[in-house]
């Protein structure tokens, strides 16, 4: 299976740890998804997060491609616990020890009533295996969010579990991945 990794645009209540919460995309947000899946080809299937600010942009793909569309709910993001909705620099006043220490090493160090990564990766790459076996030998588009593709990519680049966070992904961006028996590699 080819998988394509859409992240989602700018949200309507702005950065910060959006987790569960369920907020709409900007006009900003709709044109970086856009610009993401420009010229990228074509998908057998679209799979997307419950979320919105995924599955709007979804919705409108699966209207204007006439392609199937599948909503995986283990495929939103990380769940924040008491620091949703808040931005790095609101926590910086209270929470600065514990922001640290997550940026530092996120398997280490969970939000106040927040999930725990280990969990997130468990539910997130079973989702993978889920997608693999129900669609082998397709092209996958997947709208999802960012911790979703930190997972995955750093899966795909087999990086220690201590550079999750060096995975830089935008607004927007959009990975290509391949997910076979031997597990998921990058794809040009």
């Amino acid at each position: 299976m080819k998988l394509d990794l859409l992240r989602h645009g700018e949200t309507a209540l702005g950065g910060g740890f959006r987790g569960s919460l369920d907020d709409a995309l900007t006009e900003t947000g709709w044109a970086q998804m856009r610009a993401g899946i420009e010229g990228a080809g074509s998908w057998d299937v679209l799979v997307s997060s419950p979320l919105q600010r995924c599955a709007a942009f979804a919705r409108e793909l699966e209207a204007r491609l006439g392609l199937p569309l599948s909503f995986e709910a283990d495929l939103r993001e990380l769940h924040f616990g008491q620091w949703e909705g808040r931005s790095a620099a609101q926590l910086m006043e209270d929470h600065a020890e514990g922001l640290g220490l997550f940026w530092n090493d996120p398997y280490s160090y969970t939000p106040p009533d927040g999930e725990t990564l280990l969990d997130f990766e468990t539910r997130v790459l079973a989702a993978g295996e889920r997608l693999r076996a129900r669609f082998a030998g397709k092209r996958v588009l997947l709208v999802t969010h960012g911790g979703v593709i930190r997972i995955l990519v750093a899966r795909a680049r087999q990086l220690p579990r201590s550079q999750l966070m060096q995975v830089e992904v935008a607004h927007g961006e959009l990975f290509h991945l391949a997910f076979d028996e031997h597990g998921l590699r990058e794809h040009p």
